[in-house]
């Protein structure tokens, strides 16, 4: 299959469902105007087309290896990275004092997209590296972004986020490695970290890796870790990489998926590192990355659900099985199973499409203008759209696999790859349980404002179909009516009920969302009603019993003590 970047279905979404045109009526991004965006588009999916997309397969068959202490990239790979840092891709939303385009955050999620869809495993590089940017430009000092922003925003140097050690996941706060201050302004940083994302490789000239540690005198949990920037190469006096830091790859990971990213276990001995932020405020600072990654995962799970609803709809056209109901019609997507399930694929995937770019134009929106109910909205958004982004990646591609049939299961066809390559992005960057968690928690301490706020948006686009489409209005003012009775009893629940039902709360939401957007989406454009009408007839159908589950709270899961 050859993937195809979706230009035409992001543009339609900005113009037509989420007005993107307001990002070019504020003065921050007024170059960012939807002739513009499109026109980058363009260029970006030359290159996710051309360039990116036939590495996939490749970098799966023939990973990243750690050889005599030294990270050799799938081949092609050093070559196409270095084609998205020239390019200026990188940096696209980077601060333009230190070179980066100042593009929106929307532009910048759209292009990485289409970037991940054509091939996941190396655009899992600068994900990292635009989650660092927003971490230095926000908490790091005037020195260390005169020394490390200029080089990370043209993808000259790249970033890492590390966090997880073998007794410390998703319990950040149980972390043991450990800073000494140097007393020069630099730390001596010792520990050992599992799981990180392109922690070593030989596309980039150096690697500068975030580190989470405790001082000596650090409180116990959170509250007392700090952030520092532990380059693989300490920069000279010229900011050039100089001398080699005390840190290594000591290994590997064995993969289910997504080979030709290396991701290593990697040892800190007495590494030189500085300070990003204050002492004892790491997780504030390390947290304006995760959230930038939260998105960006979310994206790459669309992607994955993009790129395998391509190639189930291109099989489905070209394999013969059977007869079937549509005259002249011999392939299996005359089958009515197997419409039902491309059509699932392709609902979900615009859904997830449309809130992660909502998201992004609203987390543009409040950096632009100062607005604090754009941020909000963005804040309760973000969970949603890193969990159903990746929970669609997951569930599509898995649908992938089922329209192949027994081609799907055989790794020539290149569905088993998608599916091998998204599972892991329901699981970072905060399982989808933790983000339902931080949904019914965190992100509803406004009282439900930002909450209630998405739900009013919902009924207006009732109301907007009222007089068209009754049935389709009936549905989503359903729809509105479950989610206003469940956020009432979440905001009144105990916390542990509100996590039993947080899943299925979001789930919900989320479903909902899409019926939105798609109504949205079919009102512009009278061919876009058959999927809306599917989503709102058929896969909107849950909405109320996931709200149903979702008010039964704990009880039912601590009842009986041996029921597991």
């Amino acid at each position: 299959m050859t993937y195809r970047a979706p230009v035409s279905e992001i543009n339609f979404l900005l113009e037509n469902v989420l007005d993107g045109a307001r990002l070019g009526e504020t003065p921050l991004f007024a170059d960012a105007t939807l002739d513009t965006a499109a026109a980058i588009l363009d260029e970006a999916a030359k290159l996710a087309e051309g360039v990116i997309a036939p590495l996939n397969r490749a970098g799966d068959e023939q990973g990243a290896k750690l050889e005599n202490g030294t990270v050799r990239c799938s081949p092609g790979f050093k070559a196409a990275y270095q084609a998205l840092a020239t390019g200026g891709w990188v940096g696209m939303n980077g601060p333009e004092t230190y070179g980066g385009m100042g593009m929106p955050m929307a532009l910048t999620v759209a292009v990485n997209e289409m970037m991940s869809g054509a091939c996941l495993a190396l655009a899992l590089n600068p994900l990292m590296t635009q989650g660092q940017i927003e971490a230095f430009e926000h908490h790091a000092s005037e020195e260390l972004k005169d020394i490390y922003l200029e080089k990370l925003v043209s993808g000259q140097w790249t970033g890492t986020m590390n966090l997880t050690e073998p007794q410390a996941g998703s319990d950040v706060g149980a972390l043991s490695t450990k800073a000494v201050d140097n007393g020069d302004g630099s730390y001596s940083i010792t520990g050992q970290k599992i799981f990180i994302s392109w922690g070593d490789h030989d596309v980039a000239e150096n690697i500068v890796h975030l580190v989470l540690a405790r001082l000596p005198d650090g409180a116990a949990g959170t509250r007392g870790i700090s952030l520092f920037a532990v380059p693989k190469f300490i920069p000279d006096a010229a900011g050039d990489p100089g001398a080699a830091n005390s840190l290594r790859a000591v290994s590997l990971e064995h993969k289910m998926g997504l080979h030709g990213s290396p991701t290593a276990v990697m040892a800190f001995e007495g590494a030189t590192g500085w300070m990003v932020g204050p002492e004892n405020g790491g997780m504030a600072a390390m947290f304006t990355m995760m959230n930038n990654a939260r998105l960006g995962v979310g994206i790459q799970g669309l992607s994955q659900a993009e790129a395998a609803y391509q190639m189930a709809l291109e099989y489905a056209h070209e394999r013969k099985q059977g007869r079937t109901p549509l005259e002249g019609e011999a392939a299996i997507i005359g089958h009515a199973d197997v419409r039902r399930n491309l059509m699932t694929m392709k609902a979900l995937t615009q859904v997830a499409r449309a809130i992660c770019l909502d998201c992004a134009i609203s987390l543009d929106l409040a950096r632009a203008n100062g607005d604090e109910a754009q941020a909000a909205r963005a804040a309760f958004l973000t969970p949603i759209a890193k969990a159903f982004g990746t929970d669609t990646g997951c569930q599509v591609a898995e649908l992938g696999v089922q329209v192949h049939g027994g081609m799907g299961y055989i790794e020539e066809t290149g569905a088993a790859q998608l599916y091998r390559d998204v599972r892991v992005t329901a699981i970072y960057e905060g399982t989808n349980g933790i983000q339902a968690m931080d949904m019914v928690g965190r992100k509803l301490k406004d009282g439900g404002k930002a909450a209630f706020a998405l739900i009013a948006e919902i009924g207006l686009t009732a109301a907007m179909a009222e007089e068209a489409h009754p049935d389709l209005a009936a549905f989503l003012n359903g729809a509105e009516s479950s989610l206003t009775m469940t956020t009432h009893w979440m905001l009144s629940a105990k916390p542990n009920a509100r996590f039993a039902g947080a899943t299925q709360y979001l789930r919900a939401f989320a479903l909902a969302l899409g019926g939105h957007y798609l109504l949205k989406a079919a009102l512009a454009d009278e061919a876009r009603l058959p999927l809306a009408r599917f989503h709102i007839r058929q896969l909107m159908q849950v909405v109320d019993a996931l709200c149903s589950a979702a008010r039964e709270g704990d009880a039912p899961l601590y009842a009986d003590p041996l029921a597991l």
